[in-house]
């Protein structure tokens, strides 16, 4: 193996094996097993005996050994009784109560952790029990649409939400902000949070099990008051006197550093604070000059004077009194430090110290940074299943598998050696990009999904790319190892252009988008730099070893598209001018259905509750969601139309279907009671509810409420998308027009517009007119939208790079014969990418289910959209930027300038 492949080699093996160490396990342990095995308690064995075995045969570690594995069965037993006897939720909750109780010391069960640097037992047993949970559970972790989680529901305090309606509302909002914020900090990715009524928020968490983390909501709902109150100059608090007139009595806990134990130190505080928490910026974890945690806070510039002017009063008093004096920082009631003041301090900016761990710290800067306006209590609690229907998971990762099928057999038919070597490093490239969602934390959910199946195009596309520029060399004559070397050279900017255009709209994506535009963001980011390694390092090294040592002998199969011809641009005008008018139907047929194409997601709708005796399952909610309209009208004729369920049924009947309908199954935290949640369109909760007891006599199904719900994709999420993308076609004209020159910038942003808007036009007009899907749109059929924006920008970049290294090769023809000649060349590339594309969303249209077939629609107009464009759109208005001179790409791309004779420019340059 020669230097040239080994460290490609070596640097693919330590990828790789990263990758697979970062999403190890894949499936969370659960938590029992997982401390049993930690702790290494075997089944079975009688510990008791063998540390009687081992006291009588004075080995003293092993009597140590044994000693302490009796001791945590025993201890691990007591626990599993209070879940059984439901007096705890969890092991992991009973195990922190009794060792509070017991003043035990959980890390000394498991000798392989050290925890000695933490003195504080009660902390010390937290970071060890959150430690073990944390090994304990799955390096992936799956959104609320796959997997499910916990829903919470905030109720406002009234007497602090009072005001009109109107008023009312904006306190509701900015609550709902505040806590989307709070949530995001937390590291929950894809969120649900929406209003609920007019004084409640419902948020629902992915991955999250209160069960495990019971702190977690009394994190995302606390006040955060934060008070900055003066500390009585001569009065001791300590003597257990009576308080002054105008103070408090507050204690501040404190860590004995040579104990570890917590000890009190009592103040006087003034009741009436010389500054709040409204005068905080932001505020940020840190660690502290001497050791330990604390939270840094900036103040605003109003609150920075303040805050300068009351330590400059009190470092006056200090002076006048001969006493040192002291602001104390109060945090929800609670003193958290009291310290001294000497001068005045005027750069805006204190310091909170006090007992924190790591996590208390960064919680508290967190609740500081959006403090709330409106006092909330939890209304409701309960654990939340998969809002997308098993039987529409199954099958559509049964889909997946047939079109993961067809490419495999597409590419090892049409490639043969080199196709196989291809597959493999796709499949490299999803582990890391698999990976990377395990190391960032972040939450797979369908919009992730959609990045990856994006990710995979691109990747596939690389490597026909890589394979069609060897076909190339070795038709030129080149010998095997020649031609796959110059045949990388030439195709690498090329596949850097592409991956470096969507790129950048990936990146503003995670940057500026939240929820599931933020999600697709992400796992296409990582995606895009997975891809560039697997095709350019990975895919290299495997194919030159094997080439250099005579095993892959055949490097390409069969031929398709070979010397084409066609001339494309004679075509421009009618193709151009087709194209747009499907545009503007699409575009007519939006506006014409605008109050019917938003789901729930955009537009908020109606939450029904249900109760029952006999389980359903959310295929079957689908079922019924999805009855015909003249059922519909059957259900409606035994209803009076003058009463609410009546009034639903014409609702229904006036929109031609119940629209979006999801569904959940819920049971309430601390108890056995268990609900069907629905969500419906506006005034569409009751009539489904009666059709659903129709539709299904026999599971004892019980109306139990309907409330209107908000939006879920709330007004910041739309408008950060918006901006999003409006930024990114900014970024992607400016990189094409720096790469390349203005015209390629332009067609480029131009072919993206007309692909995003064609692909929503017939999506709408496909779902109201043909029913070929539903559409409507939903949160994660954002994602879909950005995948389609994603290949397209892919498409054209390929296409350009071509025209530009044709304009250098051949510095005699016109530039209509040079972009005839690039897209030719191109056209086995982007057909074959197009096609092993097509077979996998086209699996996943048949086969799938739910609204994932909603996600193979759009991707199968974006795929036609996306190649078309790139021939008919974004190379023809490359083409009349420049008029169809050379000379004026080469003047602004600052090429040589060649010497032309009459006639070096199409025949209609003027008017073309």
């Amino acid at each position: 193996m020669n230097g040239k492949i080994l460290w490609k080699f070596v640097l693919s093996a330590l990828i790789f094996a990263w990758a697979v160490s970062t999403i190890s396990p894949v499936k969370d342990t659960p938590f029992e097993q997982f401390i049993v095995e930690e702790a290494g308690i075997e089944q079975g064995v009688d510990y008791k005996a063998q540390l009687e075995a081992a006291l009588a045969a004075k080995k003293d570690k092993a009597a140590e050994e044994a000693a302490r594995k009796q001791a945590f069965a025993s201890i691990l037993a007591e626990a599993q009784a209070l879940v059984d006897g439901g007096k705890q939720p969890s092991v992991y909750v009973a195990l922190g109560r009794i060792a509070k109780e017991r003043k035990l010391d959980i890390s000394s069960y498991f000798p392989q952790y050290t925890l000695a640097d933490v003195p504080n037992l009660d902390k010390r047993n937290t970071i060890m029990l959150r430690e073990l949970l944390r090994r304990s559970q799955g390096r992936l972790r799956f959104g609320l649409d796959l997997a499910g989680g916990v829903a919470v529901t905030f109720k406002a305090n009234e007497s602090q939400l009072a005001g009109d309606a109107f008023e009312r509302g904006s306190k509701m909002d900015k609550a709902r902000e505040i806590i989307s914020r709070r949530v995001d900090s937390l590291g929950v990715a894809e969120p649900v949070i929406r209003l609920k009524g007019d004084d409640r928020i419902e948020v629902q968490m992915p991955g999250v099990s209160t069960r495990d983390n019971p702190d977690i909501i009394s994190t995302i709902g606390k006040p955060a008051v934060l008070e900055f109150c003066l500390v009585h100059r001569s009065a001791d608090a300590r003597s257990g006197g009576a308080a002054p007139l105008g103070y408090r009595r507050l204690v501040e806990e404190r860590d004995d550093p040579k104990t570890g134990r917590l000890y009190e130190v009592p103040y006087f505080v003034k009741s009436i604070p010389e500054m709040t928490g409204k005068s905080v910026k932001n505020a940020r974890a840190a660690m502290g000059q001497f050791g330990g945690n604390e939270v840094l806070i900036s103040f605003t510039d109003e609150g920075s004077k303040r805050f300068a002017d009351l330590t400059r009063h009190i470092a006056e008093e200090n002076a006048r009194t001969n006493s040192v004096g002291q602001l104390a920082i109060i945090l929800d009631g609670k003193l958290q430090s009291a310290p001294s003041v000497r001068e005045a301090i005027t750069g805006g900016s204190a310091s909170i110290t006090g007992s924190f761990s790591q996590r208390e710290a960064i919680d508290l800067a967190n609740v500081l940074e959006n403090p709330l306006e409106v006092g909330l209590i939890v209304d409701e609690m309960s654990e939340v299943g998969p809002t997308l229907a098993a039987g529409a998971k199954e099958a559509s990762y049964g889909a997946s598998v047939i079109g993961g099928a067809l490419v495999i057999a597409f590419m090892i038919l049409y490639y043969w050696g080199s196709g196989i070597i291809a597959i493999v490093t796709v499949c490299f490239n999803i582990l890391i990009v698999l990976a990377g969602l395990s190391y960032f934390g972040a939450t797979l959910t369908l919009p992730g999904v959609a990045a990856l199946v994006l990710t995979i195009g691109m990747a596939v596309d690389s490597n026909i790319l890589i394979l069609e520029r060897v076909r190339e060399e070795l038709r030129a004559g080149k010998d095997r190892l020649a031609a796959l070397e110059i045949g990388f050279n030439k195709v690498t900017s090329t596949i850097v252009d592409a991956n470096v255009t969507t790129l950048i709209t990936s990146s503003l994506l995670a940057w500026l988008g939240t929820g599931a535009v933020k999600g697709f963001g992400v796992t296409l980011t990582i995606g895009i730099f997975g891809t560039m390694f697997c095709s350019l390092i990975a895919s290299r090294w495997i194919m030159e070893l094997l080439v250099s040592k005579n095993i892959l002998k055949r490097m390409v199969g069969f031929e398709l598209f070979s010397n084409c011809k066609f001339k494309f641009l004679d075509y421009r005008k009618p193709a151009f001018v087709g194209s747009w008018c499907l545009v503007t139907l699409g575009i007519f047929g939006v506006t014409t259905h605008w109050n019917t194409i938003f789901g729930v997601d955009f537009v908020g709708g109606d939450e029904v509750t249900m109760s029952y005796t006999q389980e359903l399952t959310v295929a079957d909610v689908d079922k019924v969601s999805s009855i015909s309209i003249a059922q519909i009208q059957t259900y409606a004729a035994n209803t009076d139309p003058k009463t609410p369920i009546g009034e639903s049924y014409a609702s229904a009947i006036a929109h031609g279907s119940f629209g979006e309908v999801t569904a959940s199954f819920q049971t309430t935290i601390g108890t056995d009671d268990h609900a069907l949640k629905l969500q419906t369109r506006h005034l569409m909760g009751q009539s489904f509810a009666d059709a659903l007891q129709k539709a299904y006599p026999d599971a004892g199904l019980s109306l139990l409420s309907v409330q209107q719900i908000g939006p879920a994709v709330g007004k910041e999420v739309a408008e950060s998308a918006i901006i999003s993308l409006l930024v990114a076609l900014l970024g992607i004209g400016l990189y094409v027009a720096l790469r390349f020159e203005w015209g390629y910038g332009i067609g480029a942003v131009v072919a993206t517009i007309h692909d995003g808007a064609m692909t929503v036009g017939m999506f709408v007009l496909f779902g109201e007119y043909l029913g070929l899907g539903s559409g409507q749109f939903t949160s994660p059929m954002i994602a879909a939208i950005l995948m389609v924006l994603g290949y397209s920008i892919n498409d054209t970049i390929v296409v350009f790079d071509r025209i530009r290294e044709e304009l250098e090769l051949n510095p005699t023809m016109t530039l209509r014969d040079i972009v005839h000649l690039a897209i030719n060349r191109t056209l086995a590339r982007t057909l074959l990418t197009s096609i092993t594309t097509f077979l996998a969303t086209f699996a996943l249209f048949l086969f799938a289910a739910g609204v994932v077939v909603d996600f193979a629609l759009v991707f199968l107009i974006g795929i036609f959209t996306g190649t078309f464009s790139s021939i008919f759109i974004a190379s023809p208005v490359f083409y009349w930027y420049h008029k169809g001179d050379r000379r004026k790409v080469e003047e602004e791309h600052k090429e040589p300038v060649y010497d032309w004779h009459s006639g070096e420019t199409d025949e209609e340059p003027a008017n073309s």
